[in-house]
Formats: structure tokens, C-alpha cells, sequence
């Protein structure tokens, strides 16, 4: 069986031996650690191995293991735009209110969540890319397929030096494909794979919410990328189109009534997770389930002890044989 942890990019508000104790008491075999709040500082773990062994002794004191680490804030800086004051909290305030030294800050620090990961004897970083393109998702004013393509030339000219760090550190990035990211969908993973040489360094961080209230199907994604499935988030999403309002939300927040969509806790929403797992031991993934907890209407602590049950009970190991092959011994 794989083991089931909790993503902790929601739990920041918590210090990080507080929400071990509550995931141990939940059932969970570990932690996927946020670079922010106080749960992983990249800069220190990439400079100190000390500091690095310290977030997995403290994991270990509660029975729990880090299999992957998530820097999410830094990555989108990396690709987008970054000329409004909405992303100037994922960076320091030195470099509010400045495009380009919030792109410089995002690309050090990626280089250094991979040192970061490697001191701490983990082989995947999930994140975000973030992208030069996505303000132009809708073609008006016009866009052309120039524009596109460039898009993605300079994903990979910001990407590549980043991966070369990957390399060095002998770990993988991991995007969440995701609207906002370069890879939102399984045809834009395709440009994003071709756009970086589909180098070994770069594949994916599998979650089917993102998929599944765009109506992209989950399992042809896991399908058509079955080599680049790094890392798996569970996580929920329910379509609620009522016809007043549509898939793009309307500017209503999550949780209000009204939107074309939501998050949920996982088994409440139209995500088919049994597909998901015969898939995924159809490809060969055994790695970690993370459950990345989102339900703006159900108490947290409940939704991630209800969570955790879930995956436990709906994740099987696959079989070596067809059941019947037993009578021709």
C-alpha cells in the first residue's frame, strides 16, 4: 500500500510539530512539507544539513516520514508576470512592488528547494511554474500563435538553468498542472514537456481537482503521461453549474453559493478515485498519496481525519495475475 500524507500548504497557520501531533493522531504516514510558515526553510536546509535532518527527526518523533517537499509561492514567480501587488506575499518585502526582483528571489530559492531536498533525502519538489501566457487564456484582444509559442520558449528559458539544479541534486520538479501554471491541461503538459526537451528533471505533480472541473478527464492524464507522474495530490472538486453562473467562477470566492465550482473534501466530490487508483497501479506508481485538504464549507481537522480514512480504504495494491489463473496451477 502507498503511503498516505498530508500536504501541509494549509496547515501554515500551525507549527510544524503541532500539526504532527494532529496527523499522527489522524493516521497519516507523513507529511508533504510547505516551504513557508515555519514547517521548511529552503534557504537553511539547502545550506545546512543539520537543520535538513532536523524536519525529519521531528516527523520521525511522531511515526510520520517526509517523501517529497512543495514550493509552490516561489514557483509561480518564476514565469509570471508578477506586476501586481497579488503575488508580492510570496516573496520577501524587499522585493515588493518589483516584477523582475521577484523573479530573481523565485529563481534562487527553486535552485535552492532543490538542495534543500536532496539534504534532506528527498527526490521530488512539487510547485508551481507559474506562466507568461495564461492572462491570454481567452483570445481577445486577439492572440497570435506566436505569442503562444513564445510563451512557452520562455517557460524553458526560465525553467532550464532551474532543472539543471534538479540534476545536480539528482531530484525531480514536479508541477502541478493546474490554471495559472504553463500545464493546465494534458495539451498544454504535452508544449510544456516539449518546450523543456521532456528532460528527466521535469514531470508532474498529479492532481485530479485541477482536471476535473475544467471536464478533463483525470485517468487520460495519468494515460498519456504514465513516466512522468512523480508525485500524486488527493484532492476533491464538485461541479455546480446551476445555469445563472459558468465554470470560470464569476469573480465568487470559494465556498460562496453560485459557483460554477468547488473544492471538497475527497469522496464528496464527482472525482472518480477508484479509476484514479487502478490506474495509477496500472503505470506503477507507488509513491506517496498526499491528501491536499480543500473544503471551504467542512471543518479543516475533521475534513483531514475523514480524508486520511478515505484514502486508506479506497487504495488497494495490484494484482500479479488474473484471479482465475489460480486453477491452472
Amino acid at each position: 500500500m502507498r503511503p498516505v500524507t498530508l500536504f501541509t500548504g494549509q496547515w501554515a497557520d500551525l507549527t510544524l510539530e503541532d500539526l504532527c501531533k494532529k496527523a499522527a493522531d489522524w493516521g497519516y504516514d507523513g507529511l508533504e512539507l510547505a516551504c513557508w510558515g515555519d514547517h521548511l526553510d529552503v534557504a537553511k536546509a539547502s545550506s545546512s544539513v543539520k537543520y535538513a535532518k532536523s524536519r525529519n527527526e521531528m516527523l520521525a518523533d511522531y511515526g510520520l516520514k517526509c517523501y517529497a517537499i512543495s514550493h509552490h509561492l516561489a514557483g509561480q514567480l518564476v514565469c509570471d508576470p508578477n506586476d501586481d501587488a497579488r503575488s508580492d506575499m510570496f516573496a520577501p518585502e524587499e522585493c515588493h512592488g518589483d516584477p523582475e526582483k521577484k523573479r530573481r528571489y523565485a529563481i534562487k530559492t527553486m535552485k535552492q528547494t532543490a538542495r534543500a531536498a536532496r539534504n534532506m533525502g528527498v527526490k521530488v519538489v512539487n510547485g508551481f511554474t507559474g506562466s507568461p501566457i495564461w492572462h491570454m487564456i481567452y483570445s481577445f484582444p486577439p492572440v497570435s500563435d506566436k505569442m503562444v509559442d513564445d510563451g512557452f520558449k520562455r517557460f524553458a528559458k526560465l525553467w532550464n538553468p532551474i532543472l539543471d539544479e534538479f540534476d545536480k541534486c539528482k531530484v525531480k520538479f514536479a508541477l502541478e498542472v493546474h490554471p495559472t501554471e504553463i500545464a493546465f491541461d494534458i495539451v498544454t503538459a504535452r508544449r510544456a514537456l516539449e518546450a523543456v526537451n521532456n528532460r528527466k528533471a521535469f514531470g508532474f505533480n498529479f492532481d485530479p481537482s485541477h482536471l476535473h472541473w475544467q471536464m478533463v478527464d483525470p485517468v487520460r492524464f495519468l494515460q498519456a503521461f504514465p513516466n512522468k507522474i512523480y508525485h500524486v495530490h488527493m484532492k476533491d472538486a464538485a461541479i455546480t453549474l446551476d445555469g445563472e453562473t459558468g465554470i470560470l467562477s464569476s469573480h465568487l470566492n470559494f465556498g460562496t453559493p453560485g459557483r460554477g465550482w468547488d473544492f471538497r473534501s475527497l469522496g464528496r466530490g464527482g472525482v472518480d478515485f477508484e479509476e484514479i487508483i487502478r490506474t495509477l497501479n496500472i503505470i506503477g506508481y507507488k509513491g506517496p498519496l498526499s491528501v491536499e485538504w480543500e473544503d471551504a464549507a467542512m471543518d479543516r481537522e475533521h475534513g483531514a481525519e475523514e480524508a486520511c480514512d478515505f484514502v486508506k480504504a479506497i487504495d488497494f495494491t495490484g494484482s500479479d495475475r488474473v484471479f482465475d489463473e489460480a486453477f491452472d496451477q
